[in-house]
């Protein structure tokens, strides 16, 4: 492999960084090029929907940046802080709406995270204490989870578009 993007080495906070930006441009991924009604379709009996999936990308940032990390009060946060709706997407909200919540949630976690050294600690109601390292590897292994349930109903969908 030969992709002059990938790094392998350095930095702890480098390579959490960037591992973090890939897992995030890999959901995106996911639902770039569908159509409207193909990121709405729900091909599982669960309300999970490609869009929905990068919707609730959305909401585990600011959860997790801006309101853990960044101690903002959910009413001050960049977006709705809906818990289990936020698979949930308006249909007011367009795909590429959604990819730019998405993106500007996770511009916002780079920039509050940038200056929190990782053994930083924060309070959770349910966790307790909880490192900026711990958040990285929440957020590394949500996206990846999510992008792997995008990557199985994108090929869903295409093959539905191949029939």
């Amino acid at each position: 492999m030969n992709d002059p993007t990938l790094i392998t080495d350095g930095p702890e906070r480098l390579l959490l960084d960037y591992l973090l930006d890939h897992s995030r441009a890999e959901l995106v991924d996911t639902v770039r090029g569908l159509s409207e009604a193909e990121a709405r379709r729900r091909l599982v009996p669960s309300m999970t929907t490609p869009i929905g999936l990068v919707k609730h990308a959305a909401f585990a940032e600011r959860k997790w940046f801006q309101h853990i990390l960044g101690g903002l009060p959910e009413s001050e946060c960049d977006g709705a802080m809906v818990g289990e709706d936020s698979f949930l997407v308006g249909d007011d909200e367009t795909v590429a709406d959604v990819i730019a919540e998405f993106e500007r949630a996770g511009e916002r976690a780079r920039a509050i995270a940038a200056d929190v050294d990782l053994d930083a600690t924060r309070q959770h109601p349910v966790f307790g204490a909880v490192s900026l390292r711990w958040i990285y590897l929440l957020m590394i292994q949500e996206f990846a989870r999510h992008s792997g349930h995008g990557d199985i109903l994108r090929e869903q969908t295409d093959a539905a578009r191949r029939t």
